[in-house]
């Protein structure tokens, strides 16, 4: 008989604690989780999901555009925010819910409640009472970051309130320069409203490959994006519907919305962790080691939380190598390089791998493989878009070190070129590949001369 109500309490509800908990459960393990939101968290709720979604949506007006080149007559084309949003709303409700059944069918246990850390073995929720475990696991995710200090803040959206919107502004500005930045001054574009995108940096995507983040720039501002790089907001006054955003260079520009989407942090902040002496980072994350656990061996940490990297296919392998370690008795440690990532603006970014400055710092000599050319569709369209390729080779053992797209499928493609990252694939690997024509992705086979070898 234990001495614990269960053997894990996992604290969060997105996709890192809900795989942790269900490969536990299937341990033998008896599991409670609790979430004080609703089941999915950041990734199905108001992340990853509706931001794809949205993306799609944002795309159709160029396609019907295009299509008149092939022979189409798309004629008095309507958008209509609110019924994209209700079938945006329906989708999430599903997946909530079949996350829901995924823990009742492994047995574990739900709390819809607020769980605060008491004591290396309990917690208590919010009703006040207190349930022990022989472990637990905090999977809490990330919140959005706004800086407080700045005056007017109240004012502003972060990027959680932007998937309540009823409907669009006819003008916003989207504040940063990483994915959410990037990924909502494009779909916010397509979708119509006149979208000015702000951030301190030179280029879009600080420690993505440079020539990623030129051929972005060149491609926001095609859209007709205006940018303001180097930049920042001091001040806003108004109100939501006339914002007036006074800029660190002294211009002040108007908007009806401003979308602060200036990334996230890892969400500790009132879980009780002082009360068991894990001292958080400088950004609120939770120090772990290889093993997702914390100083306290009773008590791990994975996802965002973590701060190693936010995204969600690594918090799922994170948990699931948790449970496969504490219960399963595997020791299982993730492997967190060359993780495969899509940036899903338009064009879409995806990328795997070391960028190239990374590639010049770590290894003696190089050699880069590049390709820029006109997509087969937009020779009918008549569209500007390009595609660019790059391929970083360590020129002493011929292994492929990254793999950097951008261009329409550019995340679908990555997928793949990162299973040949990590099998350690080399580049007379890559070229002694078929190609499949036509296509874009057939460009990573036969890239034969080198850019440049250092």
């Amino acid at each position: 008989m234990t001495a614990f109500d269960c053997d894990l309490f996992v604290i969060g509800g997105g996709s890192g604690g809900v795989r942790a908990a269900r490969i536990a459960a299937g341990y033998g393990a008896k599991v409670i989780l609790a979430e004080e939101s609703r089941m999915g968290g950041t990734c199905v709720i108001r992340g990853c999901v509706p931001k794809k979604l949205y993306v799609y949506a944002s795309r159709f007006g160029q396609d019907f555009e295009d299509a008149r080149g092939f022979g189409w007559s798309a004629e008095n084309i309507r958008f209509d925010f609110p019924s994209l949003k209700a079938a945006k709303d329906k989708e999430i409700a599903r997946l909530e819910n079949a996350y829901r059944g995924t823990l009742q069918r492994a047995g574990v246990e739900t709390r819809d409640s607020r769980a605060t850390i008491t004591g290396p073995h309990s917690v208590r929720l919010a009703d006040g009472s207190v349930v022990t475990a022989k472990f637990i696991l905090v999977a809490t995710g990330g919140r959005p970051y706004v800086p407080d200090a700045t005056p007017g803040i109240h004012l502003v959206d972060n990027s959680d309130d932007f998937f309540e919107w009823d409907k669009l502004p006819s003008s916003v500005i989207v504040v940063g320069s990483g994915y959410i930045g990037v990924e909502f001054a494009c779909l916010l574009n397509g979708l119509g409203v006149k979208t000015t995108l702000i951030y301190r940096s030179a280029k879009p995507l600080p420690h993505f490959d440079e020539d990623l983040r030129d051929h972005l720039l060149k491609a926001l501002e095609a859209q007709g994006i205006t940018v303001e790089a180097n930049n920042e907001i001091a001040r806003i006054d108004g109100h939501r519907g006339a914002l007036a955003a006074s800029l660190k260079d002294g211009r002040a520009l108007a908007a009806e919305r401003i979308i602060y989407a200036s990334g996230r942090v890892p969400n500790t902040h009132g879980l009780g962790l002082e009360s068991v002496g894990i001292v958080t980072g400088q950004r609120g994350e939770i120090p772990v080691d290889e093993l997702s656990q914390t100083s306290v061996p009773s008590i791990y940490a994975v996802g965002d939380v973590t701060d190693r990297i936010a995204l969600t296919p690594v918090a799922i392998r994170e948990g699931h190598a948790f449970a496969d370690t504490v219960f399963g008795g595997k020791r299982i440690a993730v492997a967190h390089g060359a993780v495969p990532t899509a940036v899903f603006t338009t064009p879409e970014i995806g990328t795997a791998g070391l960028t190239e400055a990374q590639a010049r710092a770590a290894y003696k000599k190089i050699t880069i493989f590049k390709t820029d050319f006109r997509p087969m569709r937009a020779t009918l369209s008549g569209s500007s878009e390009r595609t660019f390729m790059k391929i970083i080779v360590d020129g002493e053992t011929d292994r492929v070190l990254g793999v950097h797209i951008l261009g329409e499928a550019a995340g679908e493609m990555i997928q793949l070129a990162g299973i040949a990252l990590y099998m350690g694939a080399t580049k007379t690997d890559f070229d002694a590949t078929m190609a499949v024509h036509p296509t874009a992705a057939e460009e990573l086979v036969t890239m034969r001369t080198p850019f440049s070898v250092d």
